[in-house]
């Protein structure tokens, strides 16, 4: 850990916690949605100025740090052997079925053989799976555990890492997923609780996992759509016993994987999890029942549901529309041919869904992000489309999430840079932070610290 001095702004990301309650639960913050009308951190950062401490982590993970009671938990995994490189974008095929693909082989046909585990995956390295716990005021290592060894269970896409699932905290324990091996859970002082196996089961073309867990009072619920089994299960938080585990039934001829993080929706019928998966969205009971379901999501979904303002917002992925659900749903809501709203979707915008990042709300605008760097503005209760501008003529690649605060909108490229723009109607690209490092991790917002991740480092952005 290297403590750096530093001079004037800097930026901070998604939240709705303020000063005085400093905690930063799960994926995408306590309401997955990273934004505050109250947080104060500066809009200015670079790889020194306004960085109060920055911590070297080892290996590769692309989880969000998550902080509770003064402390910042993260997870990566540090190979043995030599390990290959992440790589931006997203136009490439895959390292681990290339041979295959160049053998001349159809899609099904690579398929049958990744279902049937028929052909090499990186094997050749052996993983340490590691759960560091930092100190938030200064960066400080207070312990680390390894919570797993061996070769992969599986492969990897050369952008993802081994431990892209966020873990979550309910402030008294910490709660780690890696959907193609198991559960964990740990004191805050790093004492094992309990660990829940899992079986591996394949993701389409190898290309890894990365939905992270969510609690719900005593419930911690995991969602695994791969190529096999599709399920969402709930487990007891307190002794990682399952509760109870739902098939997904996705109505699909053929399986397919993905990546996309359930929600929570608490809203004033009832309280929902909402998941989205290959091709549909569906919201079950929190006893494994199935509420609703809302087709027209991509076959391979990334972003996740969130809620503001009394709506439920549904990206239904690259290509796809995004979606606006009003509370108490049942059934089918699909909506009919041609139209862009019915009884139970407020409205829809065509093709408005994105690849990788999830959008974010804020003051009343609907801000969505693609990945190769246009960033729209939606009213929020209507879907109206204000403005869909590129970001920079050379704006790159993107992944994480854009988070919002203090009149801003930030979105981190995969090269390290984030891009300021004004919050509101009409499109101002306010600055350009940079790090010069591989970033994909949404950040995470701690008080007045922002928690910013790049691929060896954990920086702490603050007002210097």
């Amino acid at each position: 850990m290297l403590k750096i001095p530093g001079a004037a702004a800097a930026l901070a990301l998604c939240l709705t916690s303020d000063a005085a309650d400093p905690g930063w639960p799960r994926f995408r913050g306590p309401d997955a949605n990273p934004a505050s009308e109250t947080a104060k951190p500066p809009d200015r950062w670079s790889k020194t100025e306004n960085v109060e401490w920055k911590a070297a982590i080892p290996g590769r993970g692309w989880s969000s740090p998550v902080v509770a009671r003064g402390r910042v938990f993260l997870t990566t995994a540090v190979t043995d052997g030599a390990s290959k490189k992440p790589q931006t974008g997203t136009e490439y095929s895959n390292q681990y079925v290339a041979e295959l693909v160049k053998q001349g082989l159809s899609e099904k046909e690579v398929m049958e053989k990744v279902m049937a585990r028929d052909f090499e995956l990186p094997r050749e390295v052996t993983l340490h799976y590691l759960l560091y716990c930092l100190d938030l005021k200064t960066g400080a290592t207070i312990w680390k555990k390894e919570f797993h060894a061996g070769r992969p269970p599986g492969g990897r896409h050369r952008k993802n890492s081994f431990t892209s699932e966020t873990p979550a905290t309910d402030g008294k324990a910490v709660y780690v997923y890696v959907a193609n091996l198991g559960l964990w859970a740990f004191d805050f002082e790093g004492k094992q609780l309990w660990n829940t196996p899992l079986e591996a089961l394949p993701v389409y073309l190898e290309f890894g996992t990365g939905a992270s867990p969510v609690l719900a009072g005593n419930q911690l619920i995991a969602i695994s759509d791969n190529q096999s089994k599709q399920f969402v299960a709930s487990f007891d938080k307190r002794t990682g016993k399952q509760l109870w585990r739902t098939a997904r039934d996705l109505g699909l001829k053929e399986l397919r994987s993905g990546w996309s993080t359930p929600f929570v929706w608490k809203h004033a019928a009832r309280t929902e999890l909402v998941t989205v998966g290959p091709r549909v969205a569906v919201s079950y009971d929190l006893e494994g029942n199935e509420l609703w379901r809302l087709g027209g999501m991509a076959d391979a979904p990334v972003p996740s549901p969130f809620s503001r303002g009394g709506l439920l917002y549904i990206d239904g992925g690259r290509g796809k529309p995004l979606f606006a659900v009003r509370p108490g749903a049942s059934g089918g809501i699909g909506l009919a041919e041609g139209a862009r709203s019915n009884a139970h979707v407020a409205w829809s915008e065509p093709r408005g869904g994105t690849y990788l990042p999830t959008p974010v709300a804020y003051q009343g605008s609907l801000y969505v992000l693609n990945e190769t760097g246009i960033l729209s503005n939606l009213d929020a209760q209507t879907g109206k489309v204000a403005y869909r501008n590129r970001l920079d003529a050379n704006a790159g690649n993107f992944t994480s999430s854009p988070w919002a605060y203090g009149g801003r909108i930030f979105c981190l490229n995969e090269e390290g840079k984030t891009y300021v723009v004004t919050a509101g109607p009409k499109f101002d690209l306010a600055g350009v932070n940079e790090l010069d490092e591989m970033a994909q991790a949404t950040p995470a917002i701690a008080g007045d610290r922002l928690l910013l991740r790049t691929e060896s480092l954990l920086y702490s952005i603050r007002r210097r």
